[in-house]
């Protein structure tokens, strides 16, 4: 009987944590990530700049092996969906790390913020962040239409972008 209760209490934790989400927590919003320019700007408002548009936002890191492989794909992402725009939120553990990525990897569309604590830290805890690439899509209301998807879901990706034009 205590295994099965086990089993299910494992299940109903497993089962919510990978729940789609529609919106994002209060500790998420109010986290601040760095911006390129050396400051720090809360979540919230970040997000503002993208109000009434179509938002795909990528965490990923310079130092990750499978975001550098998604890089082709996000790359014809963009060149499909021209008028979506796209943030890019880093796991690098320094700033210079993070900047050279971008410039390495000619991440030139979309904005760029780095979290100041990796992925484990506030910010990665407060989006459920358990792998890199992760993307997010936001829909032009500001609505969360997909929560979780890796960089082998780029089918997905696609199908949930051609369902918000």
């Amino acid at each position: 009987m205590k295994q099965l209760a086990l089993v299910v209490i494992a299940f109903i934790t497993f089962s919510c944590s990978q729940a789609q989400k529609t919106e994002f927590s209060k500790e998420a919003l109010s986290e601040k990530l760095l911006a390129s320019d050396g400051s720090q700007v809360s979540f919230k408002n970040i997000l503002k700049k993208y109000k009434g548009k179509t938002l795909v936002i990528e965490v990923w890191a310079s130092w990750c092996g499978d975001c550098v492989k998604a890089m082709p794909k996000v790359k014809e992402l963009q060149a499909n969906n021209p008028d979506v725009s796209y943030l890019f939120l880093s796991a690098d553990k320094t700033a210079d790390k993070w900047k050279a990525g971008i410039e390495k990897h000619e991440l030139n569309k979309g904005d760029h913020y780095m979290m100041n604590d990796g992925m484990k830290g506030v910010f990665g805890k407060a989006i459920d962040l358990d792998w890199i690439p992760r993307y997010i899509i936001v829909d032009k209301t500001g609505k969360i239409v997909l929560y979780r998807a890796i960089e082998t879901d780029f089918d997905k990706i696609n199908a949930t972008l051609q369902g918000l034009k």
